[in-house]
């Protein structure tokens, strides 16, 4: 399935708490995008590696991505290493995106900036040919090498690189986050379990005043921020100016 967007996170709610409302906007112009997950979040204080996948399934839905899929790495203890560089290598292959989303290179978690160096590392070598993997059927995959590698921003305070507008889907963007009812304040679930830093009411406040104050840097309601390892570049200033006014 060839995708136009690819959303990789490391933990199931990692994509939905960063960048879905701009993977919403994307499919509502008729993008097809996905989402891989690296592992099941079986490390999490709340839920279980059921819940976890029976909530992740509701959001795709919410979100109308066209596929998600787990590459169960091992929760906190993955690496940046030859065997995780190829499960990802696969599964780009496999999608074909020209835009990934990826974690934040830096962040309160270690599995986060873990993540988007394995990310960044594993876009570039897809491209190479001499790096041979299969398909599901056992036939060797194209290589393949996204366009553009953007990182959403996590629970540190980066400054964003560019700013997407999410004002007009914000509210499908928090019923997606809301579907880990066993994760966040929000959900139905939220006393089943012991209070975590995530599912607090304070946590779910500050990720509705984030995307407030993002949105205020472009002069919108709501926005999501990325940042990019990757110079970005225009072919015309005319772009520029449409987003402008």
């Amino acid at each position: 399935m060839k995708l136009d967007i690819l959303a990789i996170g490391v933990h199931p709610d990692d994509v939905e708490l960063s960048c879905s409302g701009t993977l919403i906007a994307e499919i509502k112009r008729g993008k097809k995008a996905g989402i891989v997950d690296l592992t099941q979040g079986e490390l999490g204080t709340r839920g279980t590696i059921e819940t976890r996948y029976a909530e992740a399934a509701e959001a795709a839905m919410i979100m109308g991505v066209s596929v998600r899929e787990n590459l169960k790495m091992r929760d906190g203890f993955f690496a940046n290493d030859e065997a995780h560089q190829l499960l990802l290598i696969r599964a780009i292959r496999k999608y074909q995106p020209d835009i990934v989303f990826a974690n934040a290179l830096d962040d309160r978690h270690p599995d986060h900036g873990r993540a988007a160096k394995l990310t960044e590392d594993a876009c570039f070598l897809a491209g190479l040919a001499q790096i041979k993997t299969q398909d599901d059927e056992g036939k060797e995959q194209a290589r393949w090498r996204p366009k553009c590698v953007f990182h959403y921003i996590q629970d540190r305070n980066h400054k964003p690189d560019f700013v997407m507008d999410i004002t007009d889907v914000f509210e499908q963007r928090m019923k997606a986050i809301a579907a880990y009812g066993t994760q966040f304040h929000a959900g139905a679930d939220n006393a089943a379990g012991p209070q975590t830093y995530i599912s607090t009411p304070e946590f779910m406040e500050s990720i509705i005043a984030r995307a407030r104050m993002t949105g205020k840097m472009i002069g919108v309601k709501y926005a999501e921020g990325f940042n990019t390892v990757k110079m970005l570049g225009v072919k015309n200033l005319d772009s520029i100016i449409a987003l402008e006014t």
